[in-house]
């Protein structure tokens, strides 16, 4: 992620392509040293694409996957077997509602209280 990110700092500074020495300057500059490997990989997995391109089919990608808490729940016991419903399921606090009983209590104590 670091080399990923001094890549699209580096083009955002300008740089339409940034080079290894690009990249390791602005990882250096934060004290944090470049794997060789990494940074050569990324530069020529992108050598001669447009980072706008690769960035909307990125986007594209990630639109298709399930992002949402409830449905990683009842995917995965789908996926894993059975599992019970109730621990796949999140439990809702329910709200209590005052009983007219608890109501007349407390508005006969208030009228009480400002009488």
């Amino acid at each position: 992620m670091r080399v990923v990110s001094a890549y699209l700092l580096a083009v955002l500074g300008g740089k339409a392509s940034p080079t290894a020495d690009d990249i390791n300057k602005i990882l250096s500059s934060v004290g944090v040293e470049a794997d060789a490997d990494k940074v050569n990989k990324l530069i020529s997995e992108l050598e001669g694409k447009d980072l706008q391109e690769v960035l909307a089919a990125g986007r594209a990608k990630l639109a298709s996957v399930p992002s949402g808490g409830a449905v990683a729940a009842a995917a995965a016991p789908a996926a894993g077997g059975a599992a019970p419903a109730a621990a796949a399921a999140p439990k809702k606090e329910e709200k209590k509602e005052p009983s007219e009983e608890e109501v007349s209590v407390v508005s006969r104590r208030c009228m009480q209280w400002m009488v």
